[in-house]
């Protein structure tokens, strides 16, 4: 049996194939405190963030997992797609006129989409959003290994 299949077999809620996407805006800290701004409410490119991935969640029908922040701002994103594996190249394209706009704003940002399993669940926590499935773990490590090289791209894992 193949690893996704087994956690699969033991998961308190049935998998099926779909997309795992992680948006981070990078060096953003740097960019508030550079900027005056309060971290603990929507800027400019936090409330944009925060419309462009609920249109993107909307358009694919998928759902946040966890980031979606209405009185802070979203700065991080865990989004899934179920049965979204046919739309690969659309959502490819619609994160790179997301990072477009949000370079446009001033700061940039990076997101990782893997292909594998989703439970299309919101998570309890932001640990189970980012390590509740062997896709979202092997989605975390990507977008850390881009954000150490310095981000400012999209990682498709398929």
């Amino acid at each position: 049996m193949k690893r996704n299949e087994e956690f699969n077999a033991h998961s308190e809620y049935p998998l099926v194939p779909g997309i795992i996407v992680i948006i981070d805006l990078d060096k953003f800290r740097e960019f508030v405190e550079k900027h005056g701004l309060d971290p603990y409410k929507p800027n400019i490119i936090t409330s944009e963030l925060t419309s462009l991935v609920e249109l993107f969640t909307r358009k694919f029908r998928g759902v946040v997992i966890y980031g979606l922040d209405y009185e802070r701002g979203t700065e991080e994103a865990v989004i899934e797609i179920p049965y979204g594996v046919d739309y690969l190249d659309l959502v490819i394209s619609e994160l790179k006129y997301i990072a477009n706009r949000i370079r446009e704003l001033g700061t940039t940002l990076t997101a990782v989409i893997v292909v594998d399993y989703v439970s299309g669940r919101s998570a309890k926590s932001r640990r189970d959003a980012y390590e509740g499935t062997l896709g979202r773990r092997r989605a975390l490590r990507a977008l850390r290994r881009a954000k150490k090289k310095g981000g400012n791209r999209i990682i498709v894992l398929a």
